[in-house]
This record gives structure tokens, C-alpha cells and sequence, in this order.
């Protein structure tokens, strides 16, 4: 009787140990979610495909830029239209520092801005929320010039 109660309550104790640690970075898979998400942004923009921009944009999403605050999908989608216009991306970026939350909703990325010539000319940080389908949407956005700190 206590070698078949035995193992099962060794494996309950060693996934409630382990769980809370795995659920400190928000698990690895949940990590990559969001790298690939904010991946398929910046590809959004290289693709000039404002269909699949508008995609990620959360609903209620918040976009700080150079002309004031875009609340709500429809005013970012409106206000990136600009960017899309040309045959060649004005900009590109890539995600360079990706973290989610314990619980596994909220994810942060940040990374470098690039000119078409390929100089840095800023730094983006987006927060992503995951939806209740399980996909990762972008609700916060906001960029700054690149960081000019001495090694």
C-alpha cells in the first residue's frame, strides 16, 4: 500500500515544487510566443502588409508617438497607414529583450530601430497581453531615440 501511495505523492510534491520556478519566466514557451509575435510585427512592416500590422494590434491599444497618443485600434491602424504608403519599409526592428509575467498574460519586448541604411535610430518597447484564444496582441507601444551610454 505505501509504494503505490508513494509515488504518486512524490510526483504531486515535485510539480508543485518545480511549477512555481517554471511559472517565474512565465514559462519558455510563453517567452517565445510573445519573441514570435512582436517577430510578425516588425515582418508586418518589412512585408508592407498593414492587414497583417492591424492583426496584432490589440483592441483597446495604446501607441505613443512623435504626433501624441493613439488610443484604440482603428486611430493606430490610421496613424501607421504612413508607414505602410511607400514601397519600402521607413524602418525596421527586431526584438531584443523579450519577458512575460508569472502568470503568463502580459509580455514585454524591447529592441533596436533601424533605418532602411541600417543605422540605429531608436529603441521600441511594446507590451503584448495574451488573448483568451491564447494569441498575443500588442496593447502598449512606445519608442525613444537609441540610448547613447558609454561602455
Amino acid at each position: 500500500m505505501l509504494k503505490k501511495v508513494a509515488l504518486p505523492l512524490i510526483l504531486l510534491i515535485a510539480v508543485l515544487f518545480f511549477a512555481p520556478i517554471y511559472a517565474q519566466r512565465g514559462g519558455a514557451s510563453a517567452v517565445d510566443q510573445v519573441r514570435a509575435a512582436e517577430t510578425a510585427f516588425a515582418k508586418s512592416m518589412a512585408d508592407r502588409n498593414p492587414a497583417a500590422f492591424a492583426a496584432l494590434v490589440a483592441d483597446e491599444a495604446v501607441f505613443f508617438g512623435g504626433k501624441g497618443v493613439n488610443r484604440g485600434k482603428a486611430a493606430v491602424v490610421a496613424d501607421w497607414k504612413r508607414f505602410f504608403d511607400g514601397a519600402s519599409a521607413p524602418f525596421s526592428w527586431a526584438p531584443a529583450e523579450v519577458e512575460v509575467l508569472p502568470s503568463g498574460n502580459l509580455g514585454f519586448t524591447s529592441g533596436p530601430v533601424f533605418d532602411p541604411k541600417g543605422t540605429r535610430i531608436g529603441t521600441f518597447n511594446s507590451v503584448w497581453q495574451r488573448q483568451s484564444d491564447g494569441t498575443w496582441k500588442v496593447v502598449f507601444d512606445k519608442g525613444c531615440p537609441p540610448c547613447e551610454c558609454a561602455k
